[in-house]
């Protein structure tokens, strides 16, 4: 089952309801800027905010013969007012209100997203604490290495959000920015003032300098963002894809009363939750491709980002708010199975402990080449043959007479690898209980 989500303050920031109410916004904000500064008359500004309206339908019905969304808009908006209406756009190009409407369109899709992302570290530490001492097999290159706990491996994920949640703020602060330069970023036709009383209202900052439009190194900021929060999600669905595996089986996705996992074979229960997210990651990496790609252009701008634009913004920032959603979902229901963690730890035979009696050896004086050739032989005959590792250990006379049983034996206890965990936790600060937006 791929559960069906769309949050719908989402869906409703790009629709172009929205947009064009942020075009209004901007423009009657402009115009009372001008009243302020003397350049039109206040009654004209009462006038546009009072009755200044739009609706798509007649925007895109104008748009059929000017070919152009913006002059649509103003014209469309013009049929509702009176003489004022040309104070309307009074001195603007139309990059001055669609790149600022665009910041306060993505700063709103932005807020959604930290939401969503609080709520998924909230669940992450929940069960990092929950799990911080359950025990299961570390592994690097796909094999078995060494002891860890599955806390640590949500407390990794959850400080790795955590890092996330600071590029977003980041990111968001790049592209709250607005810009009321005019046509080439030069202020021929309307004072800098105008910008800043306009950014101010709008609480946005004005750009330092532009061109006709914001530079889009900002964009392609919070695009990229977007792909690692969505890479990240992407390497923990990943994870619990790997340990759902039929033979390791020790984390797995929800699965649902009347869920079906295969047409053919009643009894699959696949991860296809943590499947979709990762197939969706890669929309978003390519999307931040788009963004990169939108930097460079012509002069003063060209036209090639804003087609782009309309598809990778909106995409993207729906499809992390979903992903959120999902691996919200996926781990606060995760299956958690410790004896099978328990199983697979001791498949084995005890080879995870080689380090330990490497180290144990050097202490009692073996050079650490001879200890590591002599551990190194007895494991590569416990892969092969399926025996004891402890066991011949135990038989070597080298072994024997320089670690007695009790010293052996700590080395194969686990404890011991895992002394340092909740001193790990408490750097992390990851103890105190969590709280969900």
């Amino acid at each position: 089952m791929i559960e069906r989500y769309t949050r719908p303050e989402m869906g409703f920031i790009w629709t172009l309801e929205n947009r064009y109410c942020k075009f209004l916004e901007i423009e009657i904000a402009v115009c009372h800027a001008l009243a302020q500064k003397g350049i039109i008359p206040f009654q004209a500004a009462l006038s546009i905010q009072k009755n200044a309206t739009f609706t798509v339908e007649r925007i895109m019905e104008i748009e059929k013969s000017t070919r152009h969304d913006v002059v649509a808009f103003t014209r469309c908006v013009a049929e509702s007012l009176g003489g004022e209406s040309r104070y309307f756009h009074y001195g603007l190009t139309s990059y001055d209100v669609v790149d600022t409407a665009l910041s306060l369109l993505l700063r709103q899709a932005a807020h959604l997203i930290r939401e969503g992302l609080d709520n998924l570290i909230a669940t992450i530490q929940e069960q990092a604490i929950k799990n911080r001492d359950v025990i299961m097999m570390g592994r690097t290159h796909g094999v078995h290495a060494e002891p860890i706990t599955l806390g640590l491996k949500f407390a990794l994920w959850w400080d790795e959000l955590k890092r996330h949640r600071k590029r977003l703020e980041n990111a968001t602060e790049s592209v709250s920015y607005g810009k009321i330069s005019g046509a080439v970023g030069t202020y021929a036709h309307l004072d800098p003032e105008i910008e800043k009383i306009v950014c101010s209202n709008l609480n946005l900052k004005p750009a330092p300098i532009s061109t006709q439009i914001l530079q889009r190194d900002s964009h392609g900021e919070f695009l990229s963002t977007l792909a690692l929060l969505a890479s990240s999600l992407d390497k923990f669905a990943v994870e619990v894809r790997s340990l759902q595996k039929t033979e390791v089986r020790e984390i797995e996705e929800p699965f649902y009363t009347g869920q079906k996992g295969s047409s053919a074979m009643p009894h699959k229960r696949n991860p296809v939750s943590c499947e979709q997210i990762s197939g969706l990651a890669r929309l978003v990496r390519a999307n931040a491709g788009v963004g990169l790609e939108n930097i460079p252009l012509w002069h003063e701008r060209d036209i090639s980002h804003s087609s782009a634009e309309r598809v990778v913004l909106p995409d993207s920032t729906i499809l992390v708010d979903y992903m959120l959603h999902q691996m919200n979902r996926i781990i606060y229901g995760l299956h958690i199975y410790p004896d099978n963690m328990q199983r697979n730890l001791e498949k084995s035979g005890g080879l995870v402990y080689s380090q330990n009696v490497l180290l144990a050896l050097v202490e009692k004086g073996l050079s650490r080449e001879e200890a590591y050739d002599l551990v190194q032989k007895y494991a590569m005959q416990s892969w092969e043959k399926g025996l004891s590792f402890k066991q011949l250990l135990e038989g070597d006379q080298q072994v024997s007479t320089r670690l007695n049983t009790a010293e052996l034996s700590t080395c194969f206890d686990p404890k011991h690898n895992l002394r340092h965990v909740p001193g790990i936790f408490q750097r992390l600060g990851i103890e105190t209980e969590p709280e969900k937006s």
